[in-house]
């Protein structure tokens, strides 16, 4: 009988996974880097969140990258040495190149290593790793653990609260004009992060009317898109934030309350990837079917 592969979860910061928070069940994370006022940080490395923020505040010049094929080889070929497969999960192919270049380098080792274009990031990419763990430790082999975890990739919704256009028009993600009108007429965006891009959702003029907003968006979607999944109670629910966390206690907990029949499963800060482009003050509300949950 042919002895079982073992099998190694590899991610990227952008999952909101600390670099040893799983890696005694065999997850391994990559960090992202950044490159700020021309300098290059990695995140979790020599950039912290609060790092992050402080020079956001500061109005330095902050943009993502994505890691060199060099580094993202050197992480494969270090996991490697103990595992005989590796699943990588980066962020959506949506937001980033990483995952098509992850998936040009990953032929060089001879069906060891499998991309997974999981349409995903932060919380929302979390419960994919989660999902992967319960897969591979369900004797799912590495092939099998890729097509049920893209099958399911889109299952999931995030909108984001933005506080201020400021970042979004450094990004090019609202024009200079667009966001000089929505500072004036005091609008506080929220977007709908989708499986390829970020997408404005809604334009109301208080975080009190953002979070109706989000409640009402996901409470449709569950009645709508995931309504087959709420009933076999595999849907769960999570919250992400910048560096407003201890703000947000009263929010959290009245989204919570809105959704009883949920799983409540993160409680994170939002992946830098994403918090480059809306800035601090801002917080995420995310469902996500689960594959492992109840199992």
């Amino acid at each position: 009988m042919e002895k079982a592969k073992k099998i190694a979860i590899t991610t990227d910061s952008n999952s909101g996974i600390l670099l040893e928070e799983y890696r005694d069940l065999g997850v391994f994370v990559l960090p992202m880097p950044f490159l700020i006022n021309g300098e290059q940080y990695f995140e979790g490395v020599n950039l912290t969140q609060e790092d992050f923020y402080e020079f956001m505040k500061s109005d330095a010049e902050v943009s993502t990258s994505q890691p060199s094929p060099g580094d993202l080889m050197d992480f494969w070929d270090e996991v490697l040495k103990d595992f005989d497969e590796i699943i990588h999960i980066p962020m959506t192919s949506g937001l980033s190149q990483s995952c098509a270049t992850a998936t040009t380098f990953a032929k060089d080792y001879k069906g060891r290593v499998y991309v997974v274009d999981n349409k995903r990031i932060s919380i929302t990419l979390k419960e994919s790793i989660l999902d992967a763990l319960y897969l591979r430790d369900n004797g799912k082999s590495a092939t099998e653990i890729k097509e049920i975890l893209e099958e399911n990739a889109l299952n999931s919704s995030i909108y984001i609260f933005v506080n201020s256009m400021k970042h979004l028009k450094k990004g090019g993600r609202v024009t200079a004009a667009a966001a000089m009108i929505g500072t004036l007429l005091g609008l506080k965006p929220v977007l709908k992060l989708g499986g390829a891009k970020i997408d404005k959702f809604a334009l109301p003029k208080s975080q009190r009317k953002a979070v109706e907003i989000i409640k009402d968006a996901l409470h449709k979607d569950l009645a709508e898109r995931f309504s087959e999944y709420e009933k076999n109670g595999e849907m769960v629910i999570s919250v992400a934030y910048t560096d407003n966390k201890d703000e947000l206690t009263e929010v959290f907990e009245d989204i919570k309350n809105a959704f009883p029949n949920l799983t409540f499963r993160f409680c994170n800060a939002l992946s830098l990837s994403v918090s480059c482009h809306v800035g601090p003050k801002t917080f995420g509300v995310a469902i996500t079917r689960s594959l492992s949950l109840n199992k």
